[in-house]
């Protein structure tokens, strides 16, 4: 299991578009992905979890990937956020 901490840096928050294209950049991988702000953890995958999380520039988020391929998933992942 990784586990990362990520600064938003790629949108303000979590509009259809680039919440589609975060889940498409997560679907990539075998791995479990998921995304964790505040009290809520969604799983990357899954397009109506990201729709719920506020991205906001410059905040932390927690990303967890969990699988054989979580090293590359973590790395699509944190370059897609941070932008």
């Amino acid at each position: 299991m990784v586990t990362r901490e990520i600064v938003i840096g790629a949108y303000s928050k979590a509009e259809a578009r680039p919440a589609a294209m975060l889940v498409q950049v997560a679907s990539r991988y075998d791995s479990s992905i998921y995304i964790e702000q505040s009290d809520k953890k969604v799983n990357a995958k899954s397009i109506m979890g990201v729709m719920t999380l506020e991205f906001l520039k410059g905040e932390k988020v927690t990303a967890i990937a969990d699988g054989s391929d979580e090293a590359a998933a973590m790395d699509e992942i944190e370059k897609f956020l941070v932008g």
